[in-house]
């Protein structure tokens, strides 16, 4: 497995998409991505598919209020692995993607900009050591996520009062 300081040197040596390759290659999904939020859209920064065919267009720009991200960007992180989730009531990709794990990207100051994440079609997981892995991953990718997204539009100002507490922490 690779460590930190290796996905550190892929992404400073090879750039993101050569460090998603190596992540995806840790776990049993079939898609590792990063998506920046702009506006009501998450749109696809890098992904890698382990079965090496072309990405659809659907995985890359998604409607904010229909992507998994948005559960990642109001709760700080979401997981998925076949079993249930109530929020997915109604939800466009309940019954297609039935595995997904990710973690939001912030910059420093707490600007949170997008999502990291592992998802596929049938249920599978991640164990609690590979998702605090990504949880440190998640730290080291959003100088290549390029520029700022934004936290316009009606799908993103859903989650501004949740980001804000967040980001705030506990009032003292």
């Amino acid at each position: 497995m690779q460590s930190l300081s290796n996905i550190r040197a892929t992404l400073r040596s090879t750039g993101l998409q050569a460090a998603l390759q190596v992540l995806n290659q840790r776990v049993p999904h079939r898609f590792t991505a990063v998506y920046q939020l702009n506006g009501d859209v998450m749109r696809n920064v890098a992904i890698v598919d382990k079965a090496g065919e072309i990405v659809p267009d659907s995985l890359l720009s998604v409607p904010f209020t229909s992507s998994f991200c948005q559960f990642v960007l109001k709760d700080g992180f979401f997981k998925l692995d076949g079993h249930g989730d109530a929020r997915l009531e109604g939800h466009p990709y309940k019954g297609v993607v039935e595995a997904y794990v990710g973690v939001p990207l912030s910059r420093e100051g707490g600007d949170l900009i997008g999502t990291f994440c592992h998802f596929d079609f049938p249920p599978t997981g991640v164990s609690d050591e590979e998702f605090a892995f990504m949880q440190q991953v998640a730290r080291e990718l959003p100088p290549y996520v390029g520029q700022a997204g934004s936290l316009s539009g009606t799908g993103a100002a859903s989650v501004l009062p949740h980001l804000k507490a967040r980001l705030q922490g506990p009032k003292a």
